[in-house]
């Protein structure tokens, strides 16, 4: 008589095992991942629609973060953060309150003078080719110990910025006389006050309103920042002179890039440095071209100087050049600005192929 009563306890544990099994199943597969051994964080200044966001710092963090077998984990705070004061990027990083941060070698002002110099007018005409220049100015060691502290992970430049006018084009340095410009940075204002502008110094999200009162009669500007801050609405010329570049730094807090384990190191390191400096020059290209294919659309008249056209404009400029580099060398500590000046010219046209 104990036959049945086995069979119906065996039937019945298996059937309470399959309930068992069917609820924890899916429990098992809500849990989270395992958490990550090691969390980076990257500030920014920039908004996270920019491409900068987007195109660059995103797909770079989860490609770590797929190089590490999820070892890494990488957070991003852009503009909008408490970490996103354009001034603050790289002291954010020297003081370890954030791990990695992008920014603009020009803010806060002075503190980069080496780097500095390829924001001298007419130097390079594209993102690539002043890349190119500065990651090489850095590796032999030109740029001296302006990065202390911090380990660069790619230092890059944006495509040559325009002339953009809203009722007088501007074709030749005479053109210049007159206007007032907002201008990017110092060596740029004085290239606009020795061709006799007023430079301006604004905000970029002033611009369109003091372009729109009539307080400007234009800007010194990218193509990405003109269809950035709408400036198509309110301006109709564009000299494209190839004026002037601006440069940027990613860095990492050096003390913190030292402690990772080596194979971390290595991972960072394979998508970083020479592997994402060719990446700069078609970014920007992208990025330039919302603003452009904007003012297309718009009728607006774009004017492509000639290279003799664009010498024009370097050649009235060179007494202004060589004031800017010997006030670099004496005022601002850089006793080889005119070295660095001339290695930086004969890179770009190693690059530029001109």
């Amino acid at each position: 008589m104990t036959r049945p009563t086995t069979t119906r306890f065996r039937t019945g544990l298996r059937r309470a095992l399959l309930c068992l099994s069917a609820l924890t199943v899916p429990a098992l597969a809500t849990l989270p991942a395992q958490a990550a051994d090691i969390t980076l964080k990257i500030s920014h200044y920039l908004p996270d629609k920019h491409g900068i966001h987007t195109d660059f710092l995103e797909p770079w963090a989860r490609e770590l973060e797929a190089k590490t077998n999820g070892k890494v984990a990488v957070e991003i705070l852009p503009g909008p953060s408490a970490f996103g004061n354009v001034a603050k990027q790289m002291d954010q990083v020297k003081a370890g309150v954030v791990d990695m941060a992008n920014g603009l070698a020009g803010m806060p002002r002075g503190r980069l003078p080496r780097t500095s110099i390829m924001d001298m007018p007419f130097l390079a005409k594209t993102a690539d080719g002043a890349t190119r220049t500065l990651w090489d100015l850095h590796k032999e060691g030109l740029l001296a110990d302006e990065y202390k502290g911090v380990k660069p992970l790619a230092l890059y430049c944006h495509n040559a910025g325009l002339i953009h006018t809203t009722d007088k084009p501007v074709r030749s340095p005479d053109d210049m006389k007159g206007l007032r410009l907002r201008t990017p940075s110092p060596a740029i204002s004085e290239a606009v006050t020795a061709l006799g502008g007023t430079p301006v110094g604004l905000p970029p999200a002033e611009v369109y309103e003091s372009l729109q009162k009539k307080v400007l009669d234009g800007t010194i500007f990218t193509w990405d920042a003109v269809g950035a801050f709408r400036l198509n609405e309110v301006v109709k010329y564009h000299t494209d002179a190839r004026t002037y570049t601006t440069c940027f730094f990613f860095v990492m807090n050096e003390k913190k890039y030292q402690s990772l384990p080596a194979d971390v190191r290595t991972a960072l390191d394979s998508i970083s440095g020479d592997a994402l400096i060719p990446k700069f020059g078609p970014w920007w290209d992208k990025w330039d071209a919302r603003g452009m294919d904007d003012a297309k659309a718009k009728g607006h008249e774009i004017i492509t100087l000639t290279d003799a056209e664009r010498q024009a404009f370097a050649d009235r400029l060179k007494p202004m050049a060589e004031a800017w580099i010997a006030k670099l060398a004496k005022d601002d500590n850089v006793p080889n600005a005119a070295a660095i000046y001339g290695r930086a010219k004969a890179l770009v046209a190693k690059y530029e192929q001109r």
